[in-house]
């Protein structure tokens, strides 16, 4: 019998080896196509005969566009599994993949990103509270801390942090908090075990957002969190809240958090994604009291490994074993 195919969406640059592997127990295909609509076309052509698992990048998304309804279910009917390199997996419509017939099982890295991303939301947290952006826009137009000098920032050590989303990422950003003196409550769809929170409050959303000098967005983008941070939300927080995100973007209206930093409602906020990516509010780029990164949390050669790996992994326990190793959870009992 001939192997299976896999189907390469976007690129492997970090675990070509491990990727390599698979050619022993499948032939690796890739598209020809450079657009949408072109790809499209192309899942009806004998090239993607019998493609039964998918290796799909962020990235991939500037040629297949969203997996949407259309895309899902024009792919190839022996398509049963997509594996998918990231922790966030909004670009693909699950309930699309699961409704298919035959359906498509995702899988994507759950906890391969925790750590960087943690390290990332830190990174924004410190610099944004403590407002040294401002003085590194001053330095680099050579006016030193600035004329006038920019307000002085707070000291993370007393603070309360509000998480919002106490997954593998929320719950890692938790510890690394905590070493810096930081009070942490959190609010998530339900309470996680005690063991999970590690001593942290479970508390109301109404109550995390009028609670937190710090608030943290951690949690995934989906029909139920879409711009679940915006003007009404903002109403309800502190003055003088730090905002700080490396979810998704449009977790977060940016018109409004624009609005709120302008108002003085939000002092400071530090940011690593975005609405419109790779397009930022106007009226973020130009306040230095807001931190900007282009989403760099896992930005790193070790993450990138391993996210990779894990993919193969993923890839590799679907063509063995017809199943995959870390189902996203809407699918858990599909």
């Amino acid at each position: 019998m001939s192997k299976p195919k896999v189907l390469l969406l976007g690129t492997v640059d970090h675990a070509q080896p491990a990727f390599n592997s698979l050619s022993e127990i499948a032939t690796i295909v890739t598209p020809k196509s450079s657009s949408r609509q072109d790809f499209i076309q192309e899942c009806s052509t004998p090239h993607f005969n019998d493609v039964l698992a998918v290796y799909r990048t962020f990235q991939s998304s500037s040629i297949t566009g969203l997996w949407d309804d259309e895309l899902v279910n024009a792919l190839p009917k022996t398509l049963k599994f997509c594996s998918h390199v990231g922790a966030g997996y909004d670009q693909i419509d699950v309930h699309a993949c699961s409704a298919r017939d035959p359906p498509i099982h995702v899988s994507n890295v759950p906890t391969a990103v925790d750590d960087a991303t943690a390290d990332t939301a830190m990174f924004l947290l410190l610099g944004a509270l403590k407002g040294f952006n401002s003085g590194i826009f001053a330095l680099r137009q050579k006016q030193w801390r600035g004329s006038p000098a920019p307000p002085l920032g707070h000291d993370p050590r007393g603070k309360v942090l509000g998480i919002l989303g106490m997954g593998g990422i929320g719950r890692n950003m938790k510890v690394k908090a905590e070493a810096f003196g930081m009070k942490v409550i959190y609010h998530n769809r339900k309470p996680v075990s005690e063991e999970m929170a590690g001593g942290a409050k479970y508390v109301g959303f109404d109550e995390l957002l009028a609670q937190s000098d710090v608030l943290s967005l951690n949690l995934p983008l989906n029909k139920n969190t879409r711009h679940i941070i915006d003007a009404q939300e903002f109403a309800r927080m502190k003055t003088g809240v730090c905002i700080v995100n490396t979810a998704r973007g449009a977790v977060m209206n940016e018109a409004a958090l624009v609005e709120a930093l302008e108002s003085g409602k939000v002092a400071s906020a530090g940011l690593n994604v975005f609405e419109n990516e790779p397009e930022i509010h106007p009226g973020l780029i130009d306040k230095p009291q807001v931190l900007l990164l282009p989403h760099m949390g896992t930005y790193t050669k070790e993450t990138l490994i391993k996210m990779e790996e894990w993919c193969v992994d993923n890839v590799r326990s679907a063509i063995t074993t017809g199943r995959l190793k870390s189902p996203v959870p809407e699918q858990a009992d599909l």
